[in-house]
């Protein structure tokens, strides 16, 4: 049964119907929306060349606006468009003037991306990274908390951990960030586009997210936040002529950094990028974030319930406050690694992480489709022997 809102959408996502999509937090499908855009923009390219560059350029504009509303930045000054999760947090790690000795806090699980940028510092600057074990607390803030005590010069967490889906208390951290003076990093890819994300609230000074995932766009471009008191404090470490403030100034002997996060974006914009990234997140903004978070939310109850009723066993954290969009479980007569093979050749969109298989269903995915996928988890697992 559809809820209104998977209702009022379901034209946007027409799947074809042997693929049972629950993997949002590895890659997304697009939207129709956002497919008309890109096609309308190759066609335009296609058959008008550059004419209308002016008219992308107001798309760009439009983009950052959106994705100011989307995390309720201050500001669309405070927006960049980068290629990359990755890209935006070593913009951050190599932007910081480190000093020997200087101490950065993460989790030991985090996911490459906001792991291996951190861990580089240590053999170029010196810097000490201290990863914190989820398993070994069952409360990570009160660790980051302890380990604060001790000094640190920048905290860096994963919103959601991408593994098993706990999501971490974004606000409680970001406060003991402020009260030790320490900066504070946030990889946001599991959480922007399927929960509520205020970035101000959560006092952070980074945010780094693709849109490929929750936001339903095309890989290559992602959003980065920089805390506009921040922004002149990051060390450049590239430059072109689209990061100037005079833009179009060819000919200027002169030159200076743009005020805004633009500074940050070294070269020719990702045209195509944007204009599906503007339709998809336009998507999420007119369904309401609100109503996104719900309906994601809710779509990960009953993939709970329903994968409890089968006999199957839950890895994700499944306490109100800790679950997101991702749940992960297992079987205990059977290897996850053999039961998702088993769900792959079965069509059904998924993943091995954390010990487990990782469902993402997002907030449009239909219950037959998730039914359909238990369902084939549960056959699985039958013929597994178990």
């Amino acid at each position: 049964m559809k809820t209104a809102l998977q209702q009022r959408l379901a034209s946007e996502f027409p799947l074809d119907p042997d693929v049972l999509h629950l993997n949002h937090a590895g890659v997304g499908p697009w939207p129709q929306t956002t497919v008309d855009a890109i096609t309308r923009f190759a066609e335009e390219n296609l058959r008008r060349g550059s004419e209308h560059f002016q008219a992308w350029v107001q798309t760009e504009t439009k983009l950052r606006g959106q994705l100011r509303a989307l995390i309720n930045a201050e500001s669309s000054n405070e927006i960049a468009l980068l290629k990359s999760t990755s890209e935006a947090l070593s913009v951050v790690a190599y932007g910081i003037d480190w000093q020997l000795g200087d101490r950065i806090l993460t989790f030991r699980q985090e996911f490459p991306s906001n792991r291996i940028v951190w861990e580089s510092l240590q053999m170029r600057y010196g810097v000490e990274v201290v990863e914190i074990d989820l398993a070994a607390h069952e409360a990570p803030e009160a660790a980051i908390e302890e380990e604060l005590e001790r000094g640190a010069r920048l905290v860096a967490v994963s919103a959601v951990q991408y593994a098993d889906g706990l999501r971490i208390d974004l606000e409680r951290i970001g406060q003991a960030c402020r009260s030790a003076g320490a900066l504070f990093s946030v990889d946001g890819i599991q959480h922007i586009g399927a929960l509520p994300f205020d970035v101000r609230s959560i006092g952070a000074d980074f945010v780094a997210a693709d849109g490929h995932k929750w936001m339903l766009a095309p890989e290559g471009l992602a959003l980065f936040y920089c805390r506009a008191e921040l922004r002149a404090q990051l060390v450049l470490r590239q430059y072109g002529w689209h990061m100037v403030e005079a833009m179009g100034d060819f000919d200027a002997p002169r030159w200076e950094p743009a005020e805004s996060g633009r500074r940050f974006e070294s070269g020719s914009a990702n045209n195509l990028g944007i204009h599906a990234l503007s339709a998809s997140v336009g998507l999420l903004l007119d369904a309401g974030v609100d109503a996104v978070g719900e309906a994601v939310l809710e779509n990960s109850r009953y993939v709970v319930e329903s994968l409890e009723a089968k006999g199957f066993e839950i890895v994700s954290d499944r306490s109100p406050e800790r679950c997101s969009g991702i749940v992960t479980f297992r079987h205990r007569d059977v290897d996850s690694a053999a039961l998702y093979r088993e769900l792959q050749a079965a069509g059904v969109m998924c993943a091995l992480r954390g010990g487990g298989v990782r469902f993402s269903p997002h907030f449009y995915t239909p219950r037959d489709v998730i039914d359909a996928a238990i369902d084939a988890a549960s056959e699985a697992i039958r013929r597994l022997g178990g």
